[in-house]
């Protein structure tokens, strides 16, 4: 078993505060006093801690800090001194914008101020696709909810407005999504932002996806008439360039110069204080035609009517003022809207009268005539015998139909549209046929034949005349009645202006003059102006023409006007197949001036390829011709005709 000891343990001594010590080094004895203890070798001190020198450390730090302060104000220098203008150029790009001021584009208007084509205000609908983006929007599909209300108002397809507003390049600022839109069409988008906008302020989880969507000030080309001298005017492409006819002939004139404003943005929005620079847009000038509305239409209602009744691959008609070559009408058939080319037939593109070149057939038989009387190689009542076949050549030419053999004078010739009767006249020419040859061809040049018109316009074709060295057998004897040289109608209207003009002729127009910005109008240069013929020749001529509708035996009777004299000419020609280079179909033409003793209008006609009725010039084309120049001279006020008409012998009694 354990002891228990009843004895208390020992206390632990506390250390107390040293006393002084005893001399001696004694202790006071007392009871119970334990003998004291012999010194021993003294302790060691406690060894102390020596922090290390501060310098070395704070150099270190001290020169880090100016290598890095030293970097910084490099860098600085580099900045605000050595590159401070590129980088201020790199701040304006992003921060200042740069917007085209288009000029607003000149009218077209008729000879009495009425527009053709004008101007109106239209919008393009741009966008800043970096505003569709998730960290502009907090929305992923951003450009989706924005082509899914755009697409409706703009008319196009949403995924592809999807993809405009989400292009491969993550830089693009600027896109166009739509060119030219009515303020209509703007005001709906307008609409719509400030809707979303409105709804932001409501709904914190609300979006407005079309805060990217912007407009440019931007104008559109609109045709009052429609298609109405759609041929003359051309029309203006989507760059705002004239595409064809005189828009494009005009275009310089017509477009002015654009401005341009530059200023600072923010969130694709103007800052007002930051100020910006402007250079205004010059307007581009007005332009006055030639061409007077309501004959223009009445033109081209009547050759529209015709080719469509016919079925014929189409027609023109000219109307010109026969003193001062002003082109009053100028129509094709058919046509098409310059505003809506998206739904235009593209060979109706263009003005086939300038651009066609065809055979005149009969029509180009005056050009003979003036030729034979201006050399005096025969006068209206010289006797011509014509048989029903004539041996020319390698040949057997005919008239269109057959006859027993006609005795006409060279006005009857004419009147009845002999072929034979007009080679027999003008190989009177020359004492060769060669030399015959050469002063026909110098009388077609100056006629115009084988040349531009003078107008300069988009296309325009000069016809095909060979040089009379290279006419081959036949076109020796087929030229002089209108077959194997090709004109284009403007070309064969002038021929009859300038007999109407006492044998002189003015280059043909088509402008009157310009009105520029400051309302001043400065008038379009007088036209060139060449004697053709003596006064006589132009006056014989006329009354030659007048047989040719005024005499029972003429071949135009249908183009007669009551109360007005009337001088004419049918034609009916083969025709060549464009597509294949061939004879194909018919050429049928009239044309001819009226009064015939005080001329004051010009009127062509010419339709291709009639397939459904009758094919002659004086039967399809006769009464377009009737129909045009009455509404002419009734819109001119030209007073009927006092005077009878010459009435010229057509045939002789052998």
């Amino acid at each position: 078993m354990t002891e228990v000891s009843d004895r208390e343990p020992p206390r632990r001594r506390v250390p107390g505060p040293a006393r002084p010590a005893r001399p001696g080094g004694g202790r006071r004895p007392g009871p119970g006093a334990r003998p004291a203890r012999r010194p021993g070798p003294p302790r060691p001190a406690p060894r102390a801690f020596r922090l290390g020198s501060p310098r070395p450390r704070l150099r270190m730090i001290g020169l880090a800090l100016t290598l890095v302060l030293s970097a910084f104000v490099v860098r600085l220098l580099q900045v605000q001194a050595v590159d401070a203008g590129t980088y201020s150029a790199k701040a304006e790009q992003n921060r200042y914008v740069v917007h085209t001021l288009p000029a607003e584009r000149g009218g077209i208007t008729d000879r009495n101020g009425v527009a053709l084509a004008t101007t109106v205000d239209s919008y393009d609908i741009t966008a800043d696709p970096t505003m569709f983006t998730r960290e502009q929007l907090k929305v992923d599909d951003g450009p989706e909810q924005a082509a899914a209300l755009l697409a409706p108002i703009l008319g196009q397809d949403q995924e592809e407005l999807a993809e405009v507003l989400r292009p491969k390049n993550k830089q693009l600022r600027y896109v166009r999504l739509a060119r030219r839109q009515t303020p209509q069409v703007w005001n709906q988008i307008k609409d719509l932002k400030t809707a979303l906008t409105a709804k932001t302020e409501t709904d914190t989880a609300a979006v407005n996806v079309l805060a990217g969507v912007f407009a440019d000030p931007s104008s559109k080309r609109v045709y009052p008439g429609g298609d109405l001298a759609a041929g003359v005017l051309g029309w203006v492409g989507a760059d705002g360039k004239g595409g064809g006819g005189l828009e494009r002939k005009l275009d310089k004139t017509l477009a002015g110069e654009d401005g341009k404003i530059r200023y600072a943005q923010s969130g694709g929005r103007q800052v007002p204080t930051a100020g910006s620079t402007e250079t205004p847009a010059v307007p581009g000038s007005d332009v006055e035609l030639t061409i007077d509305r309501d004959i223009q239409w009445a033109a081209q209602n009547a050759i529209s009517e015709q080719v469509e009744k016919s079925k014929a691959d189409g027609g023109y008609v000219i109307v010109q003022d026969t003193t001062t070559g002003e082109i009053l009408a100028m129509a094709n058939a058919p046509g098409f809207e310059p505003g809506d080319l998206a739904h235009a037939d593209p060979k109706a593109l263009g003005n086939a009268a300038l651009q066609d070149a065809f055979e005149p057939g009969s029509t180009a038989k005056v050009l003979s005539m003036a030729a034979v009387l201006e050399e005096n190689a025969a006068t209206p009542g010289t006797h011509i015998t014509v048989p029903n076949r004539l041996k020319r050549g390698d040949r057997l030419f005919k008239d269109d139909i057959d006859h027993p053999t006609w005795y006409l004078t060279l006005n009857g010739v004419l009147a009845k549209s002999s072929n034979i009767g007009t080679i027999m006249a003008t190989g009177e020419l020359g004492r060769t046929q060669a030399e015959a040859n050469k002063v026909l061809y110098s009388y077609l040049r100056k006629f115009g034949l084988g040349d531009y018109s003078g107008l300069g316009f988009p296309g325009e074709t000069k016809g095909i005349l060979a040089p009379p060295g290279q006419w081959s057998t036949s076109q020796q004897y087929t030229i002089p009645f209108g077959q194997g040289v090709s004109v284009n109608a403007l070309q064969a209207a002038s021929i009859y202006s300038t007999i109407a003009n006492g044998g002189v002729r003015v280059e043909p127009t088509l402008v009157r003059g310009t009105k520029g910005a400051d309302g001043r109008f400065t008038p379009a240069p007088e036209p060139e102006k060449r004697r053709v013929t003596s006064e006589k020749t132009a006056k014989t001529l006329a009354q030659m023409l007048e047989s040719v509708v005024d005499d029972e035996e003429g071949t135009g009777t249908k183009a007669r006007i009551p109360g007005y004299r009337v001088a004419g000419k049918t034609g009916t020609a083969n025709r060549v197949d464009p597509a294949t280079g061939k004879y194909h179909g018919y050429t049928s033409s009239f044309a001819g001036f009226a009064p015939a003793d005080k001329p004051r209008v010009t009127v062509y006609c010419a339709i291709q390829n009639a397939t459904e009725g009758s094919y002659f010039g004086g039967q399809i084309c006769g009464p377009i011709y009737k129909q045009v120049m009455e509404f002419a001279l009734k819109t001119l006020q030209v007073p009927p005709t006092g005077a009878d008409p010459a009435r010229l012998p057509v045939a002789f009694k052998p």
